[in-house]
């Protein structure tokens, strides 16, 4: 299981990582200016934090386990990214004076881009987490500590 320290840290560099990319990669596909996509960028990732937390919390209540099936697992999935879209296409249109569908197809693509960062980046994560938790562990075993002994 991981710990509450450990997924914030999951979610922090998830996010920090995909702003340093999909930022200037947008600035580019569109033509808007860096400091337009990369705001733009830490706004809609702070919202996908938000919203997360809050979808995850409902749909927590609305099916009460962790052994979910496929078809639960898609709908948690589909309902996150169906809420993120609805809230950040007006937020994206508005911010880069864009019209809806304009804003709808960029919103769309900082889900995919954000789809496919996030399984390049969390069996990287855990690869190194695992790595150095099995490192603090060894450490731990050579030298224990004062409080591990009682």
């Amino acid at each position: 299981m991981r710990s509450n320290k450990e997924r914030l840290a999951q979610a922090g560099l998830l996010e920090l990582g995909g702003i340093l990319i999909v930022a200037p990669l947008s600035a580019m596909l569109t033509g808007h200016d860096l400091a337009s996509m990369g705001s733009l960028a830490v706004v809609m990732s702070t919202l996908a934090v938000i919203w997360s937390t809050v979808w995850n919390w409902m749909f927590d209540r609305w099916v009460p386990t962790r052994q979910r099936n496929m078809l639960q697992r898609i709908t948690q999935a589909l309902g996150f990214e169906l809420g993120l879209v609805l809230v950040t296409v007006f937020l994206v249109a508005a911010w880069l004076e864009i019209g809806l569908w304009q804003a709808l197809l960029l919103d769309l693509g900082f889900v995919a881009f954000f789809l496919v960062w996030a399984m390049i980046f969390n069996p990287l994560f855990d690869a190194v987490m695992t790595r150095l938790l099995a490192r603090k562990a060894a450490r731990e075993r050579k030298h224990p500590s004062p409080h591990s002994m009682r």
